[in-house]
């Protein structure tokens, strides 16, 4: 059995952040569930035996302190998973407002941005050769309108991406992101119901027509995360949503 590692998974107490944090556990790693639901993260991290941190990871006063006592703690991070995001706000180009807009810049940009930071100096301090599996969106190349706003800021988080990974290929830290189209989790399914109109509309686009599921995401994380010899890409999970 390999030895096992420290996961970092923001956003881990719900979600594709939950299925990911749960993927990891399955194989023996140690998890530091982060989320600014610190009770959701402790519950989870109780049945998970990891450990729960509590952090906005958008504040870049006290998140980077915060970070770097999770990885003391847990002897240092192995892989970190930037799967905190915010995708709740919506809008037209001609109607979104800008501080709407700066919220979702915020989370999705700033937060990964500060995260990849400070766990990337911790790695290499540590001579660490970690990984780094950032959460990026098909909707960076392909526009949904009346989502935009989310959409630029995948888009931003796939260049952060390949930033990062060619800054940070000469430490042996790789960077990669997984790019899924719809994901069916407890929000979405709750707001797309099977059998609704607004599903198989959704469903149309797809080739493989079906959405993904949370354990689609989590299986390209997973093997992202240990792919030695891959560094820079977005892998799509979109069941061909982007052939079309």
């Amino acid at each position: 059995m390999s030895k096992a590692r420290n996961i970092l998974v923001t956003g881990g107490a719900g979600g594709i952040g939950r299925t990911v944090s749960e993927a990891f556990a399955a194989l023996g790693d140690h998890v530091v569930i982060a989320d600014r639901d610190g009770d959701a993260a402790a519950e989870l991290a109780g049945s998970l035996g990891g450990t729960a941190l509590a952090v906005d990871i958008t504040d870049a006063a006290s998140a980077p302190a915060a970070l770097d006592e999770a990885a003391r703690a847990c002897g240092g991070i192995d892989v970190l998973v930037n799967n905190a995001g915010l995708l709740s706000v919506h809008g037209a180009l001609t109607e979104l407002g800008v501080t709407d807009y700066e919220s979702i810049l915020r989370v999705n940009v700033l937060g990964t941005y500060v995260v990849t930071q400070t766990v990337a100096r911790q790695m290499i301090a540590a001579g660490r050769q970690g990984s780094i599996v950032n959460i990026s969106s098909i909707g960076a190349r392909q526009p949904t309108p009346g989502m935009g706003g989310y959409e630029s800021s995948k888009a931003a988080v796939d260049s952060l991406t390949r930033w990062a990974a060619i800054e940070l290929a000469t430490h042996g830290i790789r960077v990669n992101a997984v790019a899924p189209g719809p994901v069916l989790t407890p929000m979405l399914s709750a707001g797309l119901p099977e059998g609704s109109e607004a599903r198989r509309a959704w469903e149309s686009r797809i080739p493989l027509n079906a959405l993904a599921s949370t354990s689609d995401v989590a299986a390209a994380v997973l093997f992202l995360a240990g792919a030695g010899h891959i560094t820079g890409i977005s892998l799509p999970v979109d069941g061909g949503q982007l052939l079309t």
